[in-house]
């Protein structure tokens, strides 16, 4: 199990003495390491790039179980149970991919770049995509991530940019990549994680691989699968080709919610503070598992897959498929479950619903169980009780396998009250992370005995922080009782900066190595940062006061268990605010039948949930419950939801309303609601009593 190391809760972090400068705090680091950043893993200081962080796994582990998947069965349709390789398979699987990854670009695609040259991943989280990463690391690569959900517009930008000549895909991929290949004339090679091999078919009928494998010839791109260039590897093994520490080991391109993405440099020396700071606040070891389901194309999922090699672990990864994710947490009952908040929101919404909402009997006993637990926390006693376990969060815990330990939520800010609620209910220690693709996605973490919820801790080991006036929003280092302003970040996991792309690269991290986030944080006087606002994606109401639309966004729907997506807009002549949201139909549906004794459709019947939609009397009743919502997050008047309209239109990839992360594209949403949301301040205007002179 996870253990944690205890340090001084009374004091967190320390401005370091004569560091102030006009305009800024001083620099604060972690009170247990007030003397510099710590970029390196201090039980192993020798490593310094993540081969050499696998290569130690190997040593030490070699003969343990490493990386779990379920196998599928075609005949039977269905997964098997969780079937595992371990340190000492995976290191021979490494190479022999690796190596024929090298053999294929030199003596068949007739390469002479020997190292260096980019390798495309383009796949969901699976053992074949670690093998794949690995690789590049073993001969000098640059693994390029290509987000699972990215749109062909999108992946031929990313392939063009990075000037990517082999990419390695899940077979679902195979054929999209062909249908662009024209447009990506760099592309020589795909290599398919799932089977191309023959299967027996009817007489004069051609086999999808067959298929695939003609239409690749007629584009001149070379197609094998996964098991070919393993097998190829083995026949012509090449000598690994050592990378440096401050070389680049990946390109991980964040997605942007209005131009192209970035392509993030993250370097070995990145990846390792990213462990280092990390493996000083908590020990894993080789009795824990964890649950790898997060896109490895993300650096929060990356990072985490790599502390938990480094730390021996095992590494289960899900099937695919998040809907099903509780059926293989339930097979692998993992100690260790990274999450974001849009997950453990939902969790949170099913839970109330079925325990403190509940009617009756069952709704009085949680009551009384979670306000017990909940005093307990806030008095520093603990997320157990002897009592109220046995008789209803035993089988909450088991809702996640019934072994987590660590529960680490980030990318996203997550209400007060989901935070200790959850705590309670799984009994397990949650900490909340605040970091970026540009930070390695670790840079603050509150501490495993935190009892405050809805802040987010202090700096990690290898972290400096520093608040910085933004004028024009009032917020100053000077401001009492505590300073405020944009978090600045610095230290060994901090990118150089973005591919081919000075400019922003330039606006990112300046000329001091600080990278400025445009979070708006606060620290309190032990220590502990806050984030209380954004400097992006504000803009101003006609009264004159700045509106932060994700942030009144994300206090609202972790409030609000009937939000499923929510988009807060104003305008500068405009004096308020209007959304748009999509309801959350689980929760949605059973409020409205409750509330309105209207009858609920069934939830997959989105015309009659679209018809709801449309009742004036439900819009009037959720505008209420966001309301209460705001309320209870304390949001100022004008930051109050005054017209709301309700659709069955989700915001998704698909229809470019949201980016791979699944943030929201703003412009595009604003675009697409344009007439409703000029219906909405309408409605505004023809309600609100003109002023008399």
């Amino acid at each position: 199990m996870p253990e944690f190391v205890k340090f001084n809760s009374d004091k967190q972090s320390v401005e370091v003495p004569g560091t102030r400068t006009e305009g800024a705090t001083g620099h604060y680091r972690h009170a247990a390491f007030p003397d510099g950043p710590l970029d390196y893993i201090r039980q192993d200081p020798q490593i310094k790039t993540l081969y050499d962080l696998f290569q130690n796994s190997v040593t030490k582990y070699g003969n343990n179980d490493f990386l779990g998947h379920r196998p599928y069965d075609a005949a039977t349709k269905t997964y098997g149970d969780y079937t595992w390789q371990t340190y000492g398979q995976i290191d021979k699987r490494v190479d022999a991919f690796g190596s024929g990854l090298m053999h294929l670009n030199s003596a068949i695609m007739g390469s002479t770049q020997l190292n260096r040259w980019p390798v495309g991943i383009w796949a969901l989280s699976r053992p074949e995509w670690f093998i794949t990463e690995m690789s590049c690391n073993y001969f000098n690569l640059v693994s390029v991530a290509l987000y699972e959900t990215l749109g062909p517009d999108a992946v031929e930008y990313v392939m063009n940019h990075a000037e990517i000549p082999i990419v390695v895909c899940s077979g679902n991929h195979v054929a999209s990549l062909l249908e662009i290949s024209d447009k990506v004339p760099g592309m020589k090679a795909i290599i398919s994680m799932d089977s191309l091999q023959e299967v027996p078919t009817a007489p004069n009928t051609a086999s999808a691989p067959q298929v695939l494998r003609s239409w690749a010839a007629g584009k001149g791109i070379q197609l094998f699968d996964f098991a070919e260039i393993e097998a190829l590897g083995a026949l012509h093994p090449h000598k690994h080709i050592l990378p440096a520490e401050n070389e680049v080991a990946s390109l991980c391109y964040t997605s942007g919610t209005t131009g192209q993405p970035k392509g993030a440099m993250l370097t070995h020396k990145n990846f390792i503070a990213a462990v280092s700071s990390n493996m000083e606040f908590f020990i894993l070891s080789p009795s824990d598992t964890l649950i790898s389901f997060l896109p490895l194309a993300h650096i929060m999922g990356r990072y985490i897959d790599t502390l938990c090699t480094y730390g021996g672990m095992r590494i289960g990864y899900f099937k695919g498929d998040i809907n099903t994710l509780l059926d293989d947490i339930a097979l692998l009952k993992p100690t260790f479950f990274p999450a974001v908040p849009r997950l453990l929101n939902r969790i949170y919404a099913k839970l109330i619903a079925a325990t403190v909402e509940a009617p009756g009997l069952v709704g009085v006993l949680a009551r009384r169980a979670v306000a017990a637990k909940l005093a307990n926390l806030e008095a520093g006693l603990g997320t157990q009780h002897a009592v109220w376990d046995r008789l209803l969060f035993n089988k909450i815990k088991a809702v996640l396998g019934g072994n987590v330990q660590l529960i680490v939520t980030g990318s996203a800010p997550i209400a007060k009250e989901v935070l200790s609620f959850l705590r309670i209910a799984f009994g397990c220690v949650i900490v909340e992370g605040y970091g970026s693709t540009e930070s390695m996605g670790t840079a603050i973490l509150t501490a495993h005995d935190e009892k405050k919820a809805g802040i987010i801790g202090a700096p990690r080991s290898g972290c400096d922080v520093k608040l910085v006036d933004v004028a024009d929003m009032n917020y100053r280092s000077t401001d009492l009782p505590y300073p405020r302003g944009e978090i600045c970040l610095r230290g060994g996991h901090i990118i150089d900066g973005y591919y081919k792309d000075e400019k922003n690269t330039r606006d990112a991290i300046d000329d001091e190595g600080w990278l400025h986030t445009g979070d708006i944080g606060t620290v309190d006087e032990i220590g502990r940062f806050t984030i209380i606002d954004r400097k992006k994606n504000i803009f101003k109401l006609a009264q004159g006061e700045y509106v932060a639309p994700e942030k009144i966004e994300n206090q609202l729907a972790s409030r609000c268990s009937l939000i499923q997506q929510l988009f807060v807009h104003g305008e500068s002549l405009e004096n308020s605010l209007v959304a748009i949201m999509i309801p959350e139909p689980e929760t949605f549906l059973p409020f409205l039948q409750a509330q309105l004794g209207l009858r609920a459709p069934a939830i997959t019947d989105v015309a009659a949930i679209t018809t709801l939609c449309q009742n004036p009397k439900v819009n009037a009743l959720i505008l209420k419950e966001l309301g209460k919502a705001g309320r209870a997050a304390e949001l100022r008047g004008f930051e109050m939801i005054k017209r709301v309209y309700l659709s069955t239109d989700a915001f998704s990839i698909e229809n470019g309303l949201l980016t791979p992360t699944l943030k929201v594209k703003r412009p595009q949403v604003q675009k697409h609601f344009e007439e409703q949301i000029k219906d909405m301040y309408a409605d505004i205007h023809a309600t609100t009593p003109v002023a008399k002179l």
